[in-house]
């Protein structure tokens, strides 16, 4: 079978993949030639950020597993590749939960600190004490408890507050969450929550989820915080939330349109903190995926269950088949 790898490779990678895949052909493809390269593909494991002709791939009927190296699958995850039933999906969901938890802390701690208002009190010398808040005893509500939600619930169980949790799928409970609901107690938690935090998947179900009735069940100056996928959000009723103070505060990783356009309202806002989708990067990020794509390489080829393989028509893995976190 031919391989065909799209994502930052060292030696070390090339050699366990080898290991993993005896006798098979390895093809390394770059963001410029993967478009052509997946023709060539009876397993693709990677990322495609371009515009992939995935319809005709599938027609050609060669492409038998697609292994993103990403959780998130709207780059693969078309109506064609959905239908196929020939077509094996698996993702990286939960593979940099950590650095995902480190970025939602980052946002977090940086809107209840004020660090905006200091950054640019900075900016012109002006040593000036602001107000600040606390997370520390706060109720914090988790919107989508796969591997990225659990990991930050982890986090910031040491903060001494309350945190709720909502699944499509609720199971599991950790210990240090006090109530884990199924989707129908989402009004519940936006009632309760002082921070809600977005770890859903983007999908038919989740698109412009939160609009401006949910943000009118939100607490009234609570904070959002997104490293989910910016297209659950409608930018247009978040800013609106902004500006009114229903919402205090939104850390972003993520926005409806990538890269957030020059002209859009949260730019503006002195509260809100932007990073450009970074949450996923992480020094070991190369290291895990590898071992990832590897272990799942090696249940491929011996018909055993793949790590996190994806419910197509969901969109995710379900409970049972997603990674150990």
């Amino acid at each position: 079978m031919n391989i065909v790898l799209c994502y930052p490779l060292e030696a070390r990678d090339r050699a366990l993949i080898a290991a993993a895949a005896p006798g098979h052909t390895l093809i390394e493809a770059t963001q410029q030639s993967i478009a052509e390269q997946l023709f060539q593909a009876d397993i693709f494991c990677g990322h495609a950020r371009v515009p992939v002709p995935w319809d005709d791939i599938v027609k050609q009927g060669r492409l038998r597993w697609i292994q993103s190296t990403a959780a998130g699958l709207d780059h693969c995850l078309v109506p064609s590749v959905i239908a196929a039933d020939e077509i094996i999906v698996s993702s990286a969901s939960g593979l940099v939960a950590d650095a995902v938890a480190e970025q939602t802390m980052a946002l977090l701690c940086g809107l209840l600190r004020s660090m905006p208002a200091f950054f640019r009190a900075q900016q012109t010398r002006e040593f000036i004490r602001l107000p600040t808040n606390d997370l520390h005893r706060k109720t914090i509500g988790i919107i989508g408890l796969g591997g990225n939600g659990r990991r930050i619930a982890e986090i910031l169980a040491p903060f001494r507050g309350r945190i709720l949790a909502v699944d499509k799928h609720p199971y599991s409970q950790p210990p240090w969450i006090e109530a884990l609901w199924g989707l129908d107690h989402l009004s519940v938690l936006l009632r309760e929550s002082e921070i809600v935090i977005l770890c859903l998947p983007l999908n038919s179900e989740t698109k412009g989820m939160f609009d401006a009735t949910v943000f009118s069940q939100m607490r009234p100056g609570s904070w959002l915080i997104n490293v989910a996928r910016g297209p659950i959000v409608v930018e247009k009723d978040l800013v609106a939330a902004l500006t009114s103070g229903q919402l205090a505060g939104a850390g972003l990783d993520v926005t409806e349109i990538e890269p957030l356009p020059p002209d859009s309202l949260l730019w503006q806002l002195p509260n809100v903190m932007i990073s450009p989708h970074v949450g996923a990067q992480s020094d070991h990020r190369a290291d895990i995926t590898t071992d990832l794509v590897c272990d799942n390489l090696k249940r491929f080829f011996t018909d055993r269950p793949l790590i996190n393989r994806v419910d197509k028509r969901l969109g995710y893995p379900l409970p049972e088949a997603r990674r150990p976190t």
